[in-house]
């Protein structure tokens, strides 16, 4: 069983976040750049195999998780490895997927203590541990989602341009300058370059918006069975030793890996349910 470390970064000391993420990448073997790219929770699945092997299964850790689905299947594994080793930490999903800064530093702060408190110094070969998956840092939560070419203000400049068009001036000849009618040409052409770049921007700005009203519309969504889920998994905790063959079947559905192995499997445990619910279960 694991050792239950309670101690925050306000009590003990702590590593800085260039500290954390470099011991992270040296321990198990990965790419992070930024601690918020903790939250798609593979790293952490790969720390409880190393420190007590066989309490989670890697095949089914989505090492590439680029998507907050993703990133909550994996957490979902860790909750259940933290159960079966005895970890009393209570895991703050709903807030580490969403990959704020702060959240995922408190976190890996915790885990690194617990690390340290448990590990018994065996060798480790984390990339043998993953069996060939290739970990694919998540994509930055906080990069943009596109970005416009920048001016150059040395390209625009009128003593860079005639520096660069101008030749060496022969002797006894003059240097021949640009007429206005080809200044004008020139002038308009930028203007409306800088127009059409102007819609542009315009159109992807309310495209960005749609999106988001969008995605506000999933993860509400997803937040209301997320937290039904839960209850059911609180309660099949709580009235396990009731109905041992129900519960399991329930389990096997909530943990299942793939979608439609919970699908494949749910009407069968409903069936079970009706079949094998006693008569003293109507006080429930």
């Amino acid at each position: 069983m694991a050792v239950n470390v309670y101690s925050t970064s306000i009590t003990q000391e702590t590593m800085s976040r260039h500290d954390i993420i470099a011991w992270v990448n040296d321990i198990v073997s990965l790419n992070y750049t930024k601690v918020e790219q903790l939250c798609s929770g593979a790293a952490y699945c790969q720390f409880m195999d190393m420190l007590f092997p066989g309490c989670i299964s890697l095949k089914k850790v989505k090492f590439q998780a680029k998507l907050e689905h993703e990133y909550i299947h994996n957490f979902k594994l860790l909750q259940a490895s933290f159960k079966r080793m005895n970890v009393d930490k209570v895991i703050p999903v709903e807030k580490l997927v969403k990959g704020r800064f702060q959240d995922n530093l408190d976190f890996i702060q915790w885990f690194k203590k617990f690390y340290d408190a448990n590990y018994d110094g065996k060798e480790y070969d984390p990339v043998e541990a993953r069996q060939g998956q290739d970990a694919i840092p998540p994509p930055d939560p906080g990069e943009q989602i596109f970005n416009l070419p920048k001016k150059s203000h040395h390209a625009n400049s009128p003593t860079a341009g005639a520096a660069k068009s101008s030749p060496a001036a022969k002797p006894g000849s003059t240097p021949s300058r640009p007429s206005s009618a080809k200044r004008a040409s020139s002038g308009g052409s930028a203007s409306r370059s800088d127009k059409d770049l102007e819609t542009q921007v315009i159109h992807l700005n309310e495209q960005v918006h749609s999106l988001k009203l969008a995605l506000e519309g999933v993860e509400k969504e997803r937040d209301f069975y997320f937290g039904k889920l839960r209850e059911i998994e609180l309660l099949c905790q709580e009235h396990g030793q009731e109905n041992d063959d129900l519960v399991q079947r329930l389990m096997d559905v909530l943990y299942a890996s793939e979608e439609h192995e919970g699908h494949t499997e749910e009407p069968e445990a409903e069936e079970q349910a009706h079949d094998q619910q006693p008569p003293q279960q109507e006080e429930y």
